[in-house]
């Protein structure tokens, strides 16, 4: 808004001393004329608050539990990458729900469909358009959820903060919504693999109180196939079966647990991350929280490295057999001054048992009267085995949009080889198809 106030026009100095000219004398306030200019129009831009990841490979996702579907639009993904519905779905049923006794019930196949963004079978460069309908609603099993809060759920909060809440199955709380964030994954899984031979894999190390030692998994060697040869996830069958035994127990009490996925990263290139504020576990660690029932975080040593001195935690260089710059031991987790060195990136993620019970509960409703719930629907008992892939997307994404950053800023012109190495160093010969 610009104004302006115009005096009665000033007719001419005075002179030190002198009185001040008549015209000067009558000014006062009355005589200000203020005018306001009409403000000029511009283009205002509004984002979707909350529901956008990502910088360079950008994610949007939409849709609501028992909506009338959910998916995605995926921005800034490269053309010419061979792409098809198949690619995705792989990872979508790995997440979807009713797949096994130790999940929620839910019966939906999660079949997606792109509706944009990809032409003869490879990407185009423009938006991606992923749509995967709702098919198996029941919405009066969320009745008494309309008017009481689910202790330790999102019902609450949302209303606190809109005033208003979609009631079936939680709306964008619940972890249907994790549809557009799998499929994007899948995506940036392989681009990944094939422009630098990175592989992303994640696995359930902890449910309860069934805990996988240290060492127990190779990483160096841990295939998808080991992972998913059992229910829950987890690449040790002994430990398997002790927390699919755990997950039982707890099923048939109307109970929940939770528990801990782990997340590796093979062949990551170096110098992804950058300093200060968007070191590369600063940016993981969001893009995992941001998943539903995560409420911890570790990276490499995690707090288990507070216990060492520095002398025992850092981790020493060396020179491997191809003159590359290795370290002999991998506390740091790949990841040194918020940038990749080349080392397997591990972290550590931790699930809450979920909100969703159906054992009685004392909470308040709408009315802040103090009642008992008996919630209804159909929930996991333990959300970490299908948690699994959702971690696994949420990595890939982050790694893609860093992948995309480092090409432009520091391998957009010629690289220094006496300290850096190309990106692409596992398939230098790779390229994209061609329409």
């Amino acid at each position: 808004m610009a104004s302006s106030i115009t005096p009665k026009p000033f007719l001419g100095a005075t002179k030190p001393g002198s009185s001040l000219s008549s015209d000067f004398q009558r000014l006062s306030i009355s005589s200000l004329r203020i005018s306001i200019k009409p403000r000029t129009h511009r283009n205002l831009q509004i984002q979707a608050a909350g529901s956008t990841f990502g910088n360079y490979f950008r994610v949007t996702t939409f849709g609501e539990s028992h909506g009338g579907g959910v998916g995605c639009i995926v921005d800034g993904c490269p053309p010419r990458i061979p792409l098809s519905e198949a690619d995705l779905q792989v990872d979508l049923d790995r997440r979807r729900p009713g797949q096994s006794r130790i999940t929620t019930p839910r019966k939906e196949t999660d079949t997606c469909r792109i509706s944009s963004g990809v032409s003869e079978g490879v990407t185009t460069g423009t938006p991606i358009h992923v749509f995967v309908p709702n098919t198996d609603q029941r919405g009066h099993d969320y009745k008494e959820m309309s008017i009481a809060y689910r202790p330790s759920h999102a019902d609450a909060t949302y209303d606190m903060k809109y005033g208003v809440r979609a009631v079936q199955g939680g709306g964008r709380s619940s972890a249907r919504e994790t549809i557009g964030r799998v499929a994007p994954g899948a995506i940036a899984k392989k681009i990944l693999k094939q422009y630098s031979g990175t592989e992303v894999l994640a696995y359930v190390s902890q449910v309860h109180q069934v805990v996988l030692p240290d060492g127990s998994v190779d990483h160096d060697t841990v295939t998808l196939d080991q992972i998913e040869s059992n229910i829950v996830r987890c690449p040790n069958p002994e430990y398997a079966e002790k927390m699919i035994a755990a997950i039982d127990a707890v099923r048939t009490r109307g109970d929940s647990i939770g528990g801990v996925v782990t997340c590796i990263v093979r062949n990551a290139p170096r110098g992804l991350g950058s300093p200060v504020f968007d070191k590369l576990e600063a940016e993981l660690a969001k893009a995992v929280m941001s998943l539903p029932a995560t409420k911890g975080f570790e990276f490499g040593s995690g707090f288990a490295g507070t216990y060492l001195t520095g002398s025992e935690h850092n981790d020493e260089f060396f020179t491997d057999e191809h003159g590359r710059i290795r370290t002999r031991t991998n506390r740091s987790g790949g990841i040194q001054g918020g940038i990749s060195n080349g080392e397997i990136i591990n972290m550590r993620v931790a699930f809450k048992p979920t909100a969703t019970i159906s054992k009685k509960q004392n909470t308040v409703d709408r009315e802040k009267k103090e009642i008992e719930l008996i919630a209804r629907g159909r929930h996991d008992p333990c959300v970490v085995p299908r948690a699994v892939p959702m971690v696994e997307a949420m990595v890939a994404l982050v790694l893609v949009d860093q992948l995309l950053a480092q090409h432009a800023q520091c391998n957009l012109f010629p690289i220094n080889p006496e300290l850096q190495e190309p990106l692409s160093l596992h398939f230098p010969d790779f390229e994209p198809a061609s329409l």
